[in-house]
């Protein structure tokens, strides 16, 4: 059972319901048993959301299996129309229903409730959360929106940002800024936002933003053949991807690129000395593969990273990413286990790490920076301000949220190499502190060495490996976010040489090794 552990989507209906909590008047019944309700509180807990998702459920127990669960459906569909008066619904199974066969889909299609009902094949045991977003959305806009008069001004929808996304809140904000400067107006923002009646004008824009291609690239494909309009193909992360959608949309409309960045602050930091700091920095980036796919380029070309992995866990963008990884040099991880991403950061480790709220985790434990660039993401990475990542602010936020972890990461190091110092060591107390701080004396007799002895006194077993103290302490110098490389090469290297105990010589020798 994958939700006993770590997931980095979960199941199709889980993606239905991320469309549905971002749109308006629409509502999902959800043959669901009981138990498979948790879903819902994602949105009000990790969202912080002021109300539930537009959801019912028929909440089916055990007991009911033997008699008629089907019916059970249908006064759900018929009650949760009589309570919430949407202007359409969409119907589907959890992964724990289909199983039953009920055919939900099949039912809504013979029940006349004067509304639009929408029926949602998502396969769970062979798809998962981001194909069920987009095909839910696709579902809606194949059924409600049609061919159209175009607006008199140039317009555009855009399309793709959800319930439970990164930053899709903000991101709307300044998209439609971009827009405006070049006199675009924004016709329908979909799904967040927008009503089932929305939807049915979304025919008048002239084309289409394609903000996640995760969430909106089948509708997307659908509008632009069967309503003729073009998307975008850009996605505006990062200071130079802003730039080429601003070429793209003017191209696409027939219009002026404009492009205020006054408010960009990144790029003169990026010629400033201090940033010197920040060249060639290892990264390693995971998530989803439009926040990757941005974030390499960013991350290389503009903050002058050295990328040595990427990957991405949406298998149905598992050809680009390969693709991505080709140019950069460097092999692409296409995986949905956690513990498989853990063992590649270690291997390769980094210096930082871009990736979801699992990445977090696992720099935690390994002791590298992580900076969260993707959902899933926890509580924290949505924030009441404004924050996104695309557009010209988009750079800013990120630009700080790739800064902030390795310039703390400096500092941290930098307090741990003059812990013995006569004034900042453990001690001393806060510098701040000023007079209470408790002044070490140099001059006092050093205390006694330890001796360097094995911490066990048996002989090791074969495989094992002792640090003697003095190593141990040795190794404590090394920074952090290079230690665990350190001590897993000198443990290779003694093996190598049949040493089962690591002195500081041992350490220096295999640091001399693979220095050659």
């Amino acid at each position: 059972m994958k939700l006993t552990v770590w997931t980095y989507e979960g199941p199709p209906h889980v993606g239905a319901m991320r469309v549905a909590t971002g749109m308006k008047g629409l509502h999902y019944v959800l043959h669901a048993p009981q138990g498979d309700t948790y879903a819902d509180l994602l949105f009000t807990m990790i969202e912080r959301r002021n109300h539930r998702p537009p959801v019912s459920y028929t909440t089916f127990q055990a007991r009911d299996l033997g008699a008629d669960t089907a019916n059970l459906f249908k006064t759900a569909l018929h009650d949760a129309h009589e309570r919430f008066k949407p202007q359409a619904m969409i119907v589907g199974s959890s992964c724990t229903a289909e199983l039953i066969q009920d055919d939900p889909e099949g039912m809504a299609a013979t029940m006349d409730l004067g509304i639009p009902i929408i029926p949602l094949e998502l396969p769970s045991y062979q798809r998962k959360e981001n194909f069920g977003t987009d095909e839910t959305f696709f579902q809606i806009v194949k059924r409600l929106a049609g061919p159209m008069d175009r607006t008199a001004h140039v317009s555009a929808n855009l399309i793709g940002p959800t319930g439970l996304g990164f930053r899709h809140r903000d991101d709307i904000v300044e998209v439609t800024a971009l827009l405006e400067e070049m006199g675009i107006s924004v016709n329908v923002v979909a799904p967040m936002g927008a009503t089932p009646q929305d939807i049915t004008q979304m025919g008048q824009a002239h084309f289409n933003v394609l903000m996640y291609p995760e969430h909106a690239e089948a509708a997307a494909r659908w509008m632009e053949r069967n309503l003729g309009q073009p998307y975008t193909k850009t996605v505006p992360i990062g200071v130079g991807a802003t730039r080429d959608f601003i070429k793209e949309v003017a191209q696409i409309a027939g219009v002026e690129p404009k492009a205020d960045d006054s408010r960009l602050r990144m790029p003169w930091y990026s010629k400033s000395v201090d940033s010197t700091y920040l060249t060639g920095k290892r990264v390693f980036l995971f998530g989803d593969a439009t926040h990757v796919k941005c974030m390499a380029r960013m991350a290389r070309d503009e903050m002058g990273f050295e990328v040595v992995g990427l990957g991405c866990y949406n298998r149905e963008f598992a050809r680009d990413i390969r693709a991505l990884a080709k140019d950069y040099g460097v092999e692409a991880l296409i995986t949905d286990d956690y513990l498989e991403v853990e063992k590649t950061i270690e291997d390769l480790a980094p210096e930082m790490i871009l990736g979801t709220q699992m990445e977090r985790h696992i720099g935690k434990r390994l002791g590298i920076p992580c900076a969260v660039i993707s959902a899933p993401v926890h509580v924290q990475d949505f924030p009441a301000r404004y924050s996104p990542v695309m557009g010209w602010e988009g750079a800013n936020v990120i630009f700080d949220t790739l800064v902030h972890p390795l310039v703390m990461g400096l500092e941290e190091h930098l307090l741990h190499m003059f812990r013995e110092d006569f004034e900042f060591h453990d001690e001393a107390g806060a510098s701040h502190h000023g007079g209470a701080a408790k002044l070490r004396d140099m001059d006092a007799p050093a205390p006694e060495p330890q001796t360097a002895q094995p911490v066990a006194a048996q002989a090791p077993a074969e495989g094992d490996i002792v640090w003697l103290t003095d190593a141990e302490k040795e190794l404590k110098k090394i920074p952090f976010f290079v230690r665990g490389k350190a001590k897993r090469n000198t443990e290779k290297f003694a093996l190598e040489k049949g040493v089962h105990e690591i002195s500081v010589e041992t350490l220096y020798e295999a640091k001399a090794h693979y220095a050659r």
